[in-house]
């Protein structure tokens, strides 16, 4: 009997085994269906080629280890549109992630279905209508990104029942109504950021009463109210951010209770009162801002407090009294901003102490007394802001040694005596130099002319006299002058920019004269009109007899030319029968050279000139340059760059690019592919390389990574990133700045070697030595530098940033410049705005790597530190690229 019961037992389990095996293999073969299905829908790039029997193994596919049911699928970034409902069918599905694809419609009201659901994130898409309630019934769900659509309406209640969210992320729609108070009880929230909607009403009172918010962004709504006490009731909150609302009220004095809030950011708003003392609580704040409200009394002593304090910000308030004294022991302070409000006393000499200072603006107070001599005693000031005070006395002589200032801006104060001849001992002078509205007397220093970046000037409304100098010629940047309302005499001298300035720059000055005042020299007051005249008339006599005869010779060269030029066209059409775009059939090779002397057997200039002439050829469009493969009878391969038409001035300077590639091609560095050899037409250029099979970085990053046999390889990234750093380090120690660094510019070898490539542009179209204007050489768009709209200058630090934009692309896998990103943001602007969206650096990473193994997102997130020091925004804060290429190699060792 016993044993009967055991064989029941038996057969009994086998079959429930057996009809579980079913089951569950019904399931699995189910979610092949609907994965094929899905591939077929949204047209999945790989998907349709892979081996069918193994869908598990397909990007973005993970199926459970057990039953080979989908458990996670990641499409994010593929640019993908079609329905995807058919995802619903997914029962285990436990991560969705849409991101960053151009999905339209409404959110599908059957993603509720998926009981099993823990991560969902359809962020960076065009979602529109309201948010499903259904969604509601995700009672798994942890975290719900529905960011950066065009959602509408208000948040459903019927969330509510999310109770293990912890990351609820919904900024950037077109929601409204108000924040429902229920968030406030969902006990695991860490993040909400539910910034730039339409939300109206209050903070919900509760929000960081029962959980651990670590993470609170409501800007850019109309929000009104008090900042709610419960914010930091449990003492976790690290980032807020309530900016552009119009909250008002005091801040609240349990702000000191959250001692690890690293960034507070309240400005544009209607608050009023004080800074709260506990404000001093908060070791670990980082930037506090809260400019643009109606805030008052004295600035607290307590901020000396926080010593990792590196931002302040109180501009536009009514703030009084002075800047405490104690500020000068905030080592890490960077920028100071305190302009528009009541402040007073002296100019705070113990925050010119500061060694890290980089930006101070007290600008519009009512400060006094005068500037001290050692006002740059620290060497980072960059920015400084003292206009519109009441500040007297000279400008001390020692201002010369603010060798690193951009900006200097002293106008509508009481400044007296001369302008100090060591302004022009700052170089680095760019932005603005601001003396108007002071009681400034003397002549212009000469020295000022040195300042050759410097963009605005304005000395108007002073007491100076003399003449301008022409000395001021050496001001080549300069874009915008006001010398008026001054006692300047004399004639304007002939300069570009004085000449493009309106006529009001120069009023004011009753004895100055010339361009583009209307009256000549010839009508100063004061002169013997009938001496002066007759000197004048001869002056005109000889002026007219010179310039007829000047016309006369450039006419007469200019018909010359012409004929010439006819001349050799009909030659050319006899010789051949007809003509090619840029290069005759027949080539007349007016200079040309190979700089490897095994090599010169190999080249034959003839098919190289034939290889540019095919389309089919054409390897890639640069800024500089258009890029040709040419295959020499020999079985070489060539890769032949022909610059563009607006680079061809470098032809009248034939001698100078000869010498300057026979330097080049004796650079030698295993990461910069400089060229072999060249070949000058009478209207062309031809450069040649190396061709290298692999191409270019951006094909290997955005091309190659998109294939069905692609592998993530993060080792073979960071020796591309280290490569091209070393590169760079190497120009910048021969004293080479490249004009065009970008992920375009830089070529893979056979093992993925990357070699730095437009070397020789950065020599043949040098501004300096006049073979092309500082306008055509912005470089790649996404790359420029964000300095380079006021300079004009391409600069070492430049260079530092366009290679950070090349680490980031490494790092992230996406474009420079992407709409994904939003209006006027960019690669950059995106990365450094993670933690203001509530995104930690792992979320920045390209998933496909940082998820390999643990060691790959440690050293991912280590050079993630590097690219955003090297794309700060600040050009003195960036490393040099010698430094940058040490921080990697520690990275590759460790």
């Amino acid at each position: 009997m016993t044993l009967l019961r055991f064989l029941l037992t038996v057969f009994f389990l086998v079959g429930l085994l057996s009809r579980f095996q079913l089951v569950n293999s019904q399931l699995v073969f189910h979610d092949q269906d609907v994965v094929e299905a899905i591939g077929k829908e949204l047209s999945v790039p790989g998907w349709g080629v892979m081996n069918t029997t193994d869908f598990c193994s397909w990007h973005g596919v993970i199926c459970s280890s057990n039953s080979s049911m989908v458990e996670r699928l990641d499409l994010s970034g593929f640019r993908l549109q079609g329905n995807v409902t058919l995802i619903s069918e997914l029962k285990g599905l436990k991560w969705l992630d849409l991101s960053n694809n151009n999905f339209q419609g409404s959110i599908p009201f059957a993603f509720g279905n998926l009981s099993e659901l823990q991560y969902l994130d359809l962020s960076f898409n065009k979602f529109g209508n309201s948010i499903p309630s259904e969604l509601g019934k995700l009672r798994s769900l942890k975290a719900l990104n529905l960011s950066k659509n065009w959602l509408t309406g208000a948040i459903p209640d019927e969330l509510e029942g999310l109770e293990n969210l912890q990351d609820f992320q919904i900024f950037t729609n077109n929601l409204n109504g108000s924040i429902p108070m229920w968030i406030g009880n969902l006990t695991n929230l860490k993040v909400f950021a539910a910034y730039e909607n339409e939300f109206s009403g209050g903070v919900p009172v509760n929000l960081g009463l029962y959980s651990d918010l670590s993470l609170l962004n409501l800007h850019s709504n109309q929000l009104e109210g008090t900042i709610p006490e419960s914010i930091c009731a449990n003492g976790n909150l690290e980032f807020l951010v309530l900016t552009q609302n119009k909250l008002t009220g005091t801040i609240p004095d349990s702000i000191g209770n959250c001692k690890g809030l690293s960034s507070i950011r309240i400005g544009n708003n209607k608050l009023i009162g004080g800074i709260p003392k506990s404000i001093g609580n908060i070791s670990s704040l980082t930037y506090f801002e809260a400019d643009s409200n109606s805030l008052s009394g004295e600035i607290v002593t307590e901020f000396a407090k926080c010593s990792n304090l590196t931002l302040l910000n109180l501009a536009s308030n009514e703030f009084n009294g002075a800047i405490p004294p104690e500020f000068g022991q905030l080592n890490s302070l960077q920028e100071l901003i305190v302009s528009g409000n009541n402040l007073y006393g002296e100019i705070p000499i113990s925050v010119l102490k500061c060694k890290n200072l980089n930006k101070l603006d007290l600008s519009n107070n009512k400060f006094n007394g005068t500037i001290p001599a050692d006002i740059c005693n620290t060497s980072r000031l960059q920015y400084l802001l003292l206009g519109e005070n009441s500040i007297r006395g000279e400008i001390p002589h020692e201002i010369g040694n603010c060798v690193k200032l951009l900006e200097l801006e002293m106008g509508s104060n009481e400044l007296t005596g001369s302008i100090p001849p060591e302004i022009g001992h700052m170089k680095n002078l760019q932005i603005s130099l601001n003396l108007s509205h002071n009681r400034l007397h003397g002549k212009l220093p000469q020295d000022l002319g040195k300042l050759d970046k410097l963009v605005s000037l304005d000395v108007s409304d002073n007491q100076l006299s003399g003449n301008i100098p022409p000395a001021l010629k050496g001001m080549q940047s300069l874009i915008e002058v006001d010398f008026s309302s001054n006692q300047f005499t004399g004639p304007i001298p002939t300069f570009a920019p004085f000449q493009k300035s309106p006529n009001s720059s120069f009023l004011g000055n009753k004895d100055l004269c010339g361009d583009p005042l209307s009256g000549g020299c010839g009508d100063l007051n004061g002169y013997d009109h009938s001496v002066y005249g007759h000197k004048v008339s001869y002056r005109i006599v000889l002026a007219v007899i010179g310039s007829g005869l000047a016309v006369f010779v450039c006419v007469t060269v200019v018909v010359l030319l012409f004929m010439m030029r006819e001349k050799q066209e009909k030659a050319a059409k006899e010789a051949a029968g007809n003509t090619i775009d840029e290069i005759s059939s027949k080539p007349v090779i007016l200079a040309g050279n190979v700089f490897v002397d095994n090599l010169k057997q190999a080249i034959d200039f003839d098919a190289v000139v034939k290889a540019v002439m095919k389309d089919s050829n054409k390897i890639c469009v640069g800024t500089f340059s258009t890029v040709y493969k040419a295959d020499m009878p020999s079985g070489m391969i060539l890769s032949v760059k022909k610059l563009k038409s607006m680079d061809k001035t470098i032809i009248h300077h034939q001698s100078k690019m000869i010498r300057e590639l026979e330097k080049l091609s004796k650079l030698v560095h295993d990461n910069l592919a400089c060229p072999i050899g060249f070949g000058i037409y009478e209207d062309v250029v031809l450069l040649l390389h190396e061709y290298y099979a692999n191409g270019t970085l951006t094909q290997y990053l955005h091309n190659s990574s998109q294939k069905p046999e692609y592998k993530p390889d993060w080792p073979t990234r960071l020796a591309i990133a280290t490569g091209v750093a070393e590169g760079l380090a190497f120009l910048h120690h021969v004293a080479i700045i490249h004009l065009d660094i970008s992920s375009g510019n830089v070529l893979l070898d056979s093992n993925f070697r990357p070699l730095v490539s437009e070397v020789e542009i950065s020599r043949l179209l040098d501004p300096s030595r006049g073979t092309a204007s500082i306008s055509a050489v912005a470089g790649s768009f996404g790359y420029i530098p964000p300095e380079y709209a006021y300079t004009m200058q391409v600069t070492a630090p430049g260079n530092v940033y366009s290679y950070g934009v090349v680490l980031l692309e490494i790092l992230t896998t996406r474009l420079p410049v992407d709409e994904a990103f939003g209006e006027g943001i960019d690669l950059v602007k995106w990365v450094h705005g993670a933690p203001t969206r509530g995104e930690t650096p792992e979320q920045i990473l390209d998933a496909k790597l940082s998820t390999i193994s643990f060691s790959w997102r440690k050293e991912m997130l280590a050079a993630l530190k590097v690219a955003l020091l090297c794309t700060d925004m600040t050009p003195a804060k960036r490393p040099k690229m010698k430094k940058v290429v040490e921080m990697l190699q520690e990275i590759t060792e460790s």
